[in-house]
Order: C-alpha cells, then structure tokens, then sequence
C-alpha cells in the first residue's frame, strides 16, 4: 500500500532536524511575525508600569470618606486634573483629581470614581476650576477602577518561553515591554521549484497542452503566511540537465529544496531523472492525494520531492511538511485539530489516508467541498477545513465524527 504517513513524517523530521541547532538571529519586531521565540523572554519591567486609572472619573483617597454605608457620599474640593502621559501631584486630603483612562493615579490616591457618578456627572471646565470647583461623590471601595502596577506583567517575570510562536499579541507584548527587537529560531530559506514541459508562465498565452504554473505562486504564499522565506522558481522543460542545473544555484542559498512534479511512475518523469544519481529516495505514500514523493539531500541541503498536481503539493506541505516544522522549530503553528460529525457520507480507499478539502458549517457540521481528486484547486479555494479519513475506514456514513484541521 506504500509508506505510512507517520513513518514519512519520521523521515522528514530526522532530515530537516539539523535545521533545528542553527544559531539564534536577532530579528526586529516588525520582521519577526511568525517566527519563533530563541530563548526565554524576561519582562524588562512591569505592565502597567505605574498605578494607573481604569475609567475616566476622580481619583480620590478611599479614607476620606470615613465610615462608608450604602448610598453615602462627600464633597470634594476638584484638584488639578491629569490627563494620560503626565506625572501628576500628590493628591491632598479631601480632593479629587479629575483624572483620563491610563493616566497615573497621583500619590495620596487610591480609588477611582467614574465621571457619571459624580455630582453633576462631569468634569469641570477652566473657568469651575480657577473657581474652586467642588464635586459630590459617592464612596469608593480602595483599588477600585485601579490598575495596579505590576498586575499585569510583574517585572523579571518570563513572558514568553523559548519556542514560544510570535504572533500579533506575542508582538504586541513585546513592544509594550519596550523592546524593538527579539532573538529568534534563524528562519528557514526554502526554494520552490515547479518542474514540467506542459507549464506556462502567468500572463502568457497557453499553447496547446500547457497549464498554468499555480505550484508556485501555491506554495511560497502558504510558506510566507507561515513565517517561512520563499522563493518560486520555474524550470518549463523536461530536461534533467535544466532541473540539476536550478537545483545546483538555489542550493547556494537555499536551507531547503521542494520540487513539485516530475515524482510520479511516468516516462518523462524530470526530477526523477534529474536526480538518479542523488543522495535521494522516491518513495510511494499512504496518502490520497499526495502518494508520490521524494526525500533526501542535494548538494547537501535537504530536498522534498512534491507530487505536480496542486492539490497534491499543497496536502503535501499541509499533512507532512507543516507539521514537523511546527514540532521542530515551534513556527509555523500548528493546524488546530477537531473531531466534528461529518454533513456528508464519506467514501475512501482501503489503506490509504484520504485527505478531503472541506467546509465548517454554522451547524458545528464539516461539508466536503469536491472531490477526492488532486486537480481540484477551485474546491480548495473554497475550503477552510481538511477532513482526514485514516486508512482503516472505507466509508463513513452522515453524522459521523472524523479527524478536522481548521485551515
């Protein structure tokens, strides 16, 4: 029946783990989305750095209102008020300080009163305030409507460990904490070679018996969303000597080589060819679509062999490639995985692992979206699930429950 996938992904982990030991890069924040954490993160310094106002209203000392029972109140003489990014005076007994959401609760201070309690519920303009402005408020509670220092992120504090993936929150918390840049797992550099006579360019006529090139534009745009450094490169021929020779100048620069076509049982069969010589092995996969593949090293630097059909390349970097990278350099994540009932029957082959494009319904129900062929890109563009069917199974019926990746 051929390789398992599991022994197949065993096999690319093993030669991409090498990848794994490279030396940390220092990356800054605007070109590190996606990539993974190098080592531990430590907070530099708190978040909120300083007590800071939760609403806009009156900061006030809790003490000053004495006893407190339910609807009591007082009247406060209205200090200074401070707006978010000034270092305001210390707050004296008996005042309130109108105060902006994030500003610095002043010393003295330690509850907050929002504007619409207050009596009347506003702030003073300039003229109340060079007047001795008073305002009634209800009693307040210490802490309250307070962001304490520190109660957020306290400093010292590990923020993100090592591995962890750098998304926009990851980001976000970075910046916060000050920093511009971060050491990160050093980015793989993939090189896509997209092989084949019957390949036209984009934007050129087709001639008889040629297809659009998609494998490209296919697979560098799923490696970029991942993270992952990509370059597509086309070689439109048949020719072994053509396909050694692309091979040989993107290895110079290249962490890892991915072809697609030219793997498969035919008589023109280039990257076969190509590579008879090779440190290289074509290999048969469990797995519908996506069974031929090739793996090993050219020129020293990890090769995969993608079948050509676009379907089957795409599951290939999806089912076998993404995952191990997601488990060896921790970018990019990986796919969240369900078991949800399935909307349609399901027929599959004895032995193989299916893997179907599919559609989430409102109903918590995964549609199949075409067929099992691997030519169907219009159904993978309009999928945003993968429905995994084992190889032990052979039909499964409505409602049934089946492995789901959300794309």
């Amino acid at each position: 029946m051929g390789t398992s996938v599991a022994d197949y992904r065993r096999s690319i982990r093993a030669l991409l783990a090498p990848l794994a030991q490279r030396e940390p890069v220092v990356r800054p924040l605007e070109r590190a989305l996606g990539l993974a954490l190098a080592r531990d993160l430590a907070a530099p310094l708190s978040l909120p750095p300083f007590d800071n106002s939760q609403m806009d209203g009156f900061a006030v000392q809790s003490g000053d209102f004495g006893a407190r029972h339910e609807g009591s109140v007082r009247q406060f003489a209205v200090a200074k008020p401070i707006p978010a990014g000034a270092a305001p005076v210390p707050l004296g007994v008996g005042q309130a300080a109108p105060i902006m959401t994030g500003a610095m609760l002043p010393a003295g201070a330690d509850a907050v009163v929002p504007v619409e309690r207050a009596q009347p519920p506003r702030f003073p303009d300039a003229t109340e305030l060079s007047d001795h402005a008073r305002v009634v408020l209800p009693a307040a509670e210490p802490g309250s409507y307070v962001r304490r220092a520190g109660s957020d992120v306290a400093a010292g504090d590990v923020v993100l460990a090592a591995g962890a993936r750098l998304g926009p929150a990851q980001l976000g918390l970075a910046a916060a904490l000050g920093l511009t840049e971060v050491p990160v797992r050093a980015p793989l550099r993939v090189a896509v070679i997209s092989t084949g006579a019957e390949l036209a360019a984009s934007g050129q006529p087709l001639l008889p018996g040629q297809i659009y090139d998609s494998n490209g534009t296919l697979l560098v745009a799923a490696l970029h969303e991942a993270g992952i450094e990509a370059r597509a490169t086309a070689v439109r021929s048949d020719d072994p000597d053509a396909l050694r020779a692309v091979l040989a100048d993107c290895a110079e620069s290249a962490d890892l080589l991915v072809t697609t076509g030219g793997v498969s049982k035919g008589a023109f069969e280039a990257t076969k060819l190509a590579l008879a010589d090779a440190d290289v092995e074509f290999v048969h996969l469990a797995m519908q679509p996506g069974g031929p593949q090739g793996i090993g090293t050219v020129a020293g630097v990890p090769f995969l062999g993608f079948p050509g059909n676009p379907v089957s390349c795409w599951v290939s970097w999806e089912v076998l490639l993404r995952p191990v990278l997601a488990e060896l350099l921790g970018s990019p994540a990986a796919r969240p995985r369900l078991r949800l009932p399935l909307a349609d029957p399901l027929d599959s082959p004895s032995g193989k692992l299916q893997v179907r494009r599919a559609r989430l319904g409102d109903d918590g129900r995964v549609s199949l979206v075409g067929g099992p062929g691997s030519h169907l890109l219009g159904a993978l563009a309009a999928s945003d699930a993968l429905v995994l069917a084992p190889e032990d199974v052979t039909e499964l019926d409505a409602g049934a429950d089946v492995e789901v990746w959300l794309l």
